[in-house]
Protein backbone atom coordinates (compact mmCIF):
# COMPACT_ATOMS: atom_id res chain seq x y z
CA UNK A 1 0.00 0.00 0.00
CA UNK A 2 0.82 3.68 -0.33
CA UNK A 3 2.00 5.98 2.06
CA UNK A 4 -0.87 8.05 1.65
CA UNK A 5 -3.44 5.31 2.71
CA UNK A 6 -1.79 2.08 4.32
CA UNK A 7 -5.17 0.05 4.87
CA UNK A 8 -5.63 -0.05 0.88
CA UNK A 9 -3.26 -2.53 -0.90
CA UNK A 10 -1.99 -1.11 -4.62
CA UNK A 11 -0.85 -4.65 -4.90
CA UNK A 12 -2.39 -7.86 -5.47
CA UNK A 13 0.27 -10.97 -4.96
CA UNK A 14 -0.09 -14.12 -6.60
CA UNK A 15 2.53 -16.29 -5.08
CA UNK A 16 2.97 -20.45 -6.28
CA UNK A 17 3.74 -21.83 -3.15
CA UNK A 18 4.91 -25.55 -3.70
CA UNK A 19 4.32 -27.90 -1.16
CA UNK A 20 7.20 -30.02 -0.29
CA UNK A 21 6.90 -33.06 -2.65
CA UNK A 22 5.74 -30.43 -5.61
CA UNK A 23 8.31 -30.09 -8.54
CA UNK A 24 9.53 -27.05 -10.34
CA UNK A 25 7.30 -28.76 -13.38
CA UNK A 26 4.04 -28.27 -11.58
CA UNK A 27 4.72 -24.47 -10.90
CA UNK A 28 5.34 -24.26 -14.77
CA UNK A 29 1.93 -25.84 -15.30
CA UNK A 30 0.23 -23.94 -12.75
CA UNK A 31 1.70 -20.33 -13.80
CA UNK A 32 0.69 -21.05 -17.04
CA UNK A 33 -2.67 -21.41 -15.80
CA UNK A 34 -2.89 -18.66 -13.94
CA UNK A 35 -1.50 -16.47 -16.80
CA UNK A 36 -4.39 -17.82 -18.81
CA UNK A 37 -6.73 -16.78 -16.27
CA UNK A 38 -5.04 -13.33 -15.96
CA UNK A 39 -5.20 -12.91 -19.86
CA UNK A 40 -8.89 -13.49 -19.63
CA UNK A 41 -9.54 -10.87 -17.44
CA UNK A 42 -7.30 -8.42 -19.19
CA UNK A 43 -4.38 -8.13 -16.28
CA UNK A 44 -1.20 -7.79 -16.92
CA UNK A 45 0.60 -9.85 -14.23
CA UNK A 46 4.60 -9.85 -13.68
CA UNK A 47 6.24 -13.01 -12.81
CA UNK A 48 9.18 -13.39 -10.82
CA UNK A 49 11.06 -16.27 -9.16
CA UNK A 50 10.91 -16.73 -5.21
CA UNK A 51 14.28 -17.53 -4.77
CA UNK A 52 13.00 -20.47 -3.27
CA UNK A 53 11.00 -23.27 -5.17
CA UNK A 54 7.95 -20.87 -5.95
CA UNK A 55 6.81 -18.42 -7.89
CA UNK A 56 5.03 -15.05 -7.51
CA UNK A 57 3.26 -12.83 -9.77
CA UNK A 58 2.95 -9.49 -8.89
CA UNK A 59 -0.47 -6.85 -10.27
CA UNK A 60 -1.22 -3.27 -9.65
CA UNK A 61 -4.68 -2.54 -8.72
CA UNK A 62 -6.37 0.46 -7.85
CA UNK A 63 -6.36 1.22 -4.04
CA UNK A 64 -9.52 1.25 -3.76
CA UNK A 65 -10.23 -2.11 -1.28
CA UNK A 66 -9.42 -3.08 2.18
CA UNK A 67 -6.68 -6.13 2.94
CA UNK A 68 -9.92 -8.20 3.43
CA UNK A 69 -11.48 -7.53 0.03
CA UNK A 70 -7.54 -7.96 -2.02
CA UNK A 71 -7.74 -11.23 0.18
CA UNK A 72 -11.01 -12.53 -0.92
CA UNK A 73 -10.19 -11.48 -4.69
CA UNK A 74 -7.43 -13.52 -4.46
CA UNK A 75 -9.22 -16.52 -2.66
CA UNK A 76 -11.17 -16.35 -6.22
CA UNK A 77 -8.84 -16.53 -8.52
CA UNK A 78 -6.59 -19.33 -6.50
CA UNK A 79 -9.76 -20.95 -6.42
CA UNK A 80 -10.73 -20.51 -10.67
CA UNK A 81 -6.97 -21.59 -11.03
CA UNK A 82 -7.82 -24.66 -8.86
CA UNK A 83 -10.90 -25.45 -10.99
CA UNK A 84 -9.03 -25.40 -14.25
CA UNK A 85 -6.01 -27.75 -12.98
CA UNK A 86 -7.72 -29.85 -10.00
CA UNK A 87 -4.75 -32.78 -9.69
CA UNK A 88 -1.87 -29.86 -9.21
CA UNK A 89 -3.58 -26.95 -6.81
CA UNK A 90 -4.82 -26.76 -3.55
CA UNK A 91 -6.45 -23.88 -1.86
CA UNK A 92 -6.71 -26.30 0.99
CA UNK A 93 -6.45 -23.80 4.26
CA UNK A 94 -4.36 -25.85 6.56
CA UNK A 95 -0.96 -26.91 5.59
CA UNK A 96 -1.67 -30.21 7.26
CA UNK A 97 -4.73 -31.14 4.75
CA UNK A 98 -2.97 -30.55 1.60
CA UNK A 99 -1.30 -33.27 -0.19
CA UNK A 100 1.77 -32.60 -0.14
CA UNK A 101 2.59 -32.86 -4.26
CA UNK A 102 0.13 -30.07 -4.83
CA UNK A 103 1.07 -26.43 -5.11
CA UNK A 104 -0.44 -24.18 -2.97
CA UNK A 105 -1.74 -20.31 -4.54
CA UNK A 106 -1.53 -18.96 -1.18
CA UNK A 107 -4.22 -15.93 -1.19
CA UNK A 108 -2.85 -15.21 2.55
CA UNK A 109 0.11 -12.95 0.73
CA UNK A 110 -2.54 -10.54 0.35
CA UNK A 111 -3.45 -10.43 4.48
CA UNK A 112 -2.35 -7.29 6.19
CA UNK A 113 1.32 -7.32 7.35
CA UNK A 114 2.20 -10.14 5.30
CA UNK A 115 6.00 -9.88 3.69
CA UNK A 116 7.03 -11.46 0.51
CA UNK A 117 10.32 -11.31 -0.93
CA UNK A 118 10.77 -8.76 -3.15
CA UNK A 119 12.12 -8.32 -6.35
CA UNK A 120 15.75 -8.95 -6.36
CA UNK A 121 15.96 -9.09 -3.18
CA UNK A 122 18.62 -12.01 -2.00
CA UNK A 123 17.78 -15.08 -0.21
CA UNK A 124 19.38 -16.48 3.24
CA UNK A 125 20.72 -19.20 2.09
CA UNK A 126 23.90 -20.67 0.45
CA UNK A 127 23.51 -20.08 -3.23
CA UNK A 128 22.81 -16.78 -2.38
CA UNK A 129 19.46 -16.99 -5.13
CA UNK A 130 17.90 -14.10 -6.42
CA UNK A 131 13.80 -13.42 -6.31
CA UNK A 132 14.24 -12.82 -9.94
CA UNK A 133 11.95 -10.79 -12.36
CA UNK A 134 11.52 -13.25 -15.52
CA UNK A 135 9.44 -12.84 -18.54
CA UNK A 136 6.27 -15.41 -19.10
CA UNK A 137 8.02 -16.35 -22.35
CA UNK A 138 11.20 -17.67 -20.31
CA UNK A 139 9.08 -20.60 -17.82
CA UNK A 140 9.71 -23.35 -19.58
CA UNK A 141 13.51 -22.98 -19.87
CA UNK A 142 14.19 -21.29 -16.32
CA UNK A 143 14.95 -23.11 -13.41
CA UNK A 144 14.56 -21.47 -9.91
CA UNK A 145 18.69 -21.60 -8.97
CA UNK A 146 19.75 -19.90 -12.33
CA UNK A 147 19.07 -16.88 -10.27
CA UNK A 148 21.63 -15.89 -8.00
CA UNK A 149 23.90 -12.59 -6.73
CA UNK A 150 26.44 -13.64 -9.23
CA UNK A 151 24.08 -14.15 -12.54
CA UNK A 152 21.79 -11.42 -11.90
CA UNK A 153 24.26 -8.84 -12.48
CA UNK A 154 25.09 -9.46 -16.18
CA UNK A 155 21.23 -10.78 -16.52
CA UNK A 156 20.28 -7.15 -15.56
CA UNK A 157 22.55 -5.36 -17.93
CA UNK A 158 21.58 -7.38 -20.72
CA UNK A 159 17.88 -7.22 -20.27
CA UNK A 160 17.28 -4.74 -18.19
CA UNK A 161 14.30 -4.44 -15.09
CA UNK A 162 11.58 -6.75 -16.45
CA UNK A 163 8.77 -5.36 -13.74
CA UNK A 164 9.84 -1.74 -15.16
CA UNK A 165 6.29 -1.09 -16.08
CA UNK A 166 4.38 -2.52 -13.44
CA UNK A 167 3.55 0.75 -12.29
CA UNK A 168 1.55 1.60 -15.59
CA UNK A 169 -1.57 0.21 -15.44
CA UNK A 170 -3.82 -0.25 -11.78
CA UNK A 171 -5.76 -3.14 -12.25
CA UNK A 172 -9.62 -3.36 -10.51
CA UNK A 173 -10.78 -6.55 -8.78
CA UNK A 174 -14.15 -5.90 -9.25
CA UNK A 175 -14.23 -9.09 -11.68
CA UNK A 176 -12.55 -11.49 -9.30
CA UNK A 177 -14.99 -9.87 -6.16
CA UNK A 178 -17.74 -10.94 -8.86
CA UNK A 179 -16.03 -14.42 -8.70
CA UNK A 180 -16.03 -14.33 -5.09
CA UNK A 181 -19.94 -13.30 -4.52
CA UNK A 182 -20.39 -16.53 -7.02
CA UNK A 183 -18.28 -18.58 -4.78
CA UNK A 184 -19.99 -17.85 -1.77
CA UNK A 185 -23.62 -18.26 -3.43
CA UNK A 186 -22.29 -21.96 -4.14
CA UNK A 187 -21.36 -22.48 -0.22
CA UNK A 188 -17.40 -21.56 -0.54
CA UNK A 189 -16.50 -19.96 2.39
CA UNK A 190 -13.26 -17.43 3.41
CA UNK A 191 -11.13 -18.69 6.12
CA UNK A 192 -10.45 -16.10 8.46
CA UNK A 193 -7.02 -14.47 7.87
CA UNK A 194 -4.00 -15.85 9.22
CA UNK A 195 -2.48 -14.41 12.56
CA UNK A 196 0.03 -11.44 11.57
Amino acid sequence: SLASDTEKPDEWRIDLDPMPDCDFATVRRVAKVAHEVLDELGITGYPKTSGGRGLHIYVRIAPRWGFAEVRRAALAFAREVQRRDPDDVTTTWWRRDRDPRTLFVDYNQNARDHTIASAYSVRGNVEATVSAPIAWSELDEIEPGDFTIATMPPRFAELGDLHAHIDDTAYSLEPLLEWAKRDERAGERTPPPPES
